[in-house]
């Protein structure tokens, strides 16, 4: 196994591969000569220039997209803390596999590749409020697949999940992570009514206050408070920027499984940006400390990379102006004086 402690993971943000900034220099040069007034294409001109920086070529390609959902099940469903019951995360992926779930859809439109990756579907995460919820070996394996789950051919990747009570794991990891208490990370996830609400709040604080000695350990709350597609996501984001892929990322849950990262290098985050903006509250409170401005604001918060699937057709958009709009040269256009 490539990752056989928490040290090694430390030890592979502490040397993340930087973008290529001649690429991306390149790129930027691209736009002004385009048959366009200079800044008139506003955040599609910038994401094809962020696309060629981890690309590292000057004329992106958006042609091999990928969609990669992860689906954990979690021990804290037990206490009712989802409108849905834990057997739901089996069938949902069941209803990937038969190409009938809203993701399905979405990524046929975007015209990415879809892969789901169950983990351990058999064997729910320990209930985090009297136990951690995966051993360090068992967050490793996961964090593993996600990392391994990543081919490196890949234009652009988005990551998605399913795990039954996995806002509630995600509102934890916020809370542990960076503060402000249960109510400012708590949200009606699949929508549970007041009471489930006060039960979500409720584990949440058993939680922080079972593990509270390891609160300044990044992956140490990942392992404790986490799940194992949150895992897998952070893996496969580990991934994507070791090979040079840069990142769509979804709702509340997969930018929650980003914040271990993101406490053990503030840059690690450099090649992903923010398909949306949820409807989960907390989500973009949690955009903003991890830095990430959202290009979509609908409503969505259904996960399952569905909100990233809808951003990938801005980068289609981008890239197809980007490469394909001709110069003032090119057309004997008169440029700006």
């Amino acid at each position: 196994m490539l990752f056989r402690s928490l040290d090694d993971i430390r030890a592979a943000c502490r040397a993340l591969p930087k973008g290529d900034e001649r690429a991306a220099a390149a790129a930027a040069a691209r736009q002004t000569t385009l048959t366009k007034p200079p800044g008139s294409l506003g955040r599609l001109e910038d994401l094809a220039i962020w696309l060629a920086r981890w690309q590292g070529r000057p004329r992106p390609s958006v042609e091999r997209m990928a969609i990669i959902i992860f689906a954990g099940n979690h021990g804290i469903a037990a206490r009712g803390v989802s409108a849905f019951p834990p057997e739901v995360t089996v069938q949902m992926v069941a209803n990937y596999a038969g190409g009938g779930a809203g993701i399905n859809q979405l990524a046929a439109v975007a015209g990415a590749r879809l892969d789901v990756v169950p983990i351990a579907l058999e064997r729910p995460t320990a209930d985090f409020t009297v136990a951690p919820a995966m051993s360090e070996q068992e967050f490793l394996e996961a964090f593993t697949i996600g990392h391994d789950a990543v081919a490196p051919d890949t234009d652009v990747v988005a990551f998605g999940e399913m795990g039954i009570a996995n806002t509630t794991v995600s509102a934890a990891l916020c809370a542990a992570l960076i503060g402000g208490g249960t109510d400012a990370w708590v949200g009606r996830g699949t929508g549970v009514d007041d009471a489930g609400l006060a039960r979500k709040r409720t584990t949440v604080a058993a939680a922080l206050e079972r593990h509270r000695a390891i609160l300044n350990d990044p992956l140490a709350v990942a392992a404790a408070l986490g799940g194992r597609e949150l895992a897998a996501i952070a893996g496969a984001t580990l991934a994507a920027r070791q090979h040079g892929i840069p990142v769509m990322v979804d709702g509340f849950v997969t930018s929650a499984a980003l914040l271990p990262l993101a406490r053990l290098a503030p840059d690690s985050l450099d090649h992903c940006r923010a398909g949306h903006a949820s409807a989960e509250a907390g989500h973009r409170a949690l955009l903003d400390v991890l830095g990430l401005d959202p290009l979509l604001g609908l409503g969505m918060r259904l996960g399952e990379a569905s909100g990233a699937a809808v951003a990938l057709l801005l980068l289609r958009a981008a890239v197809a102006c980007h490469n394909g709009m001709a110069t003032f040269a090119d057309a004997g256009v008169a440029e700006k004086h």
